[in-house]
């Protein structure tokens, strides 16, 4: 290398510092389903099955698969409007009830004490790669999800994800110990679930970050919540057990597979000991992996299953 070379090594040095990781786009998230740790695939059980024809009736039995599927991306970041996903920002811009954004701040050395806030979206995960990666493995399940489908933005949430109203009087928002992500004994408390707003008091931002998520992630989860949302649920029937409400810490309610600002191929729940990368602009997004079990059809009448575990 010559010298003449070396401003324009440093200046691309200095642009590549300045940008964040990586942009977070739909061809990243799709790509981001091959991911064999979150998938999970297992045979667990038999499934029992009375077929009919005009020459009488028989029993016969498939294969009962449980599986995660890739529900939605979770975004949890503090600029109102500037959703990391790129493509999905004009669903949560500003509006009249929903304008500022990040945290509060008074050039004061205990600004640590001040509260922080986060914006969430759930939106579908456009894993349209998902059904040709699980297909690999004989059989696969149906999500809940609907790419790109906003199942909870938190600038048409204002009363409640700015202002905690009702959850700020439940006693899960009163009561030390109840529904809190991590465990003040083991000293790896990350938040509260409750009040499942904006505001939390974390001097961590990735923590701040995931917990806003997992708070956006169980209102969907459930129905009939106090907030603006659609419930991110399917209905059970024959030969299909879907997911059902997300618990912190519970992997077997689902799992989190970090998005940015690093791409994770693997899944984990919160509170975890990987590492943790603070985003520069206090925005991150996790795709939301949630179990379902099903097996295929052989008959016109479901006699239920027997499960190995």
């Amino acid at each position: 290398m010559t010298r003449r070379h070396t401003p324009r090594l440093h200046a691309a040095m200095l642009a590549l510092l300045a940008s964040p990781a990586f942009a977070l786009d739909t061809a990243t998230i799709v790509g981001s389903v091959v991911s064999p740790d979150c998938l999970d695939y297992r045979v667990v059980g038999i499934c029992y099955w009375l077929h009919c024809t005009s020459h009488g009736c028989s029993i016969r039995t498939s294969v009962k698969v449980r599986h995660y599927v890739p529900d939605a991306v979770v975004s949890s970041y503090a600029n109102t409007g500037e959703n990391p996903w790129e493509e999905v920002r004009v669903m949560s811009l500003p509006n009249s009830t929903a304008q500022g954004g990040n945290d509060g701040t008074t050039n004061h050395d205990n600004e640590n004490n001040l509260a922080k806030f986060k914006n969430a979206d759930v939106i579908g995960h456009p894993g349209s790669l998902f059904s040709d990666f699980a297909s690999q493995f004989d059989y696969s399940c149906s999500g809940a999800g609907t790419a790109f489908m906003p199942y909870l933005l938190s600038t048409l949430d204002t009363l409640a994800w700015r202002y905690n109203l009702p959850e700020m009087l439940y006693p899960e928002s009163l009561i030390p110990g109840l529904r809190e992500i991590g465990s003040r004994l083991s000293g790896n408390l990350w938040g509260n679930v409750y009040p499942r707003g904006g505001f939390l008091h974390q001097t961590d931002d990735y923590k701040s970050g995931a917990v806003v998520a997992q708070r956006a992630g169980d209102i969907v989860t459930r129905r009939w919540q106090p907030h603006v949302y659609w419930p991110l649920l399917a209905s059970a029937k024959d030969g299909y057990w879907p997911a059902g409400e997300l618990i912190e810490g519970d992997a077997t309610t689902g799992k989190w597979q970090e998005l940015t600002p690093t791409l994770s191929q693997t899944c984990a729940v919160f509170p975890h000991s990987d590492t943790r990368v603070q985003a520069q602009q206090g925005d991150y997004a996790w795709a939301l992996w949630r179990p379902y079990a099903c097996c295929a059809r052989k008959g016109q009448v479901f006699l239920g299953s027997t499960d190995f575990e």
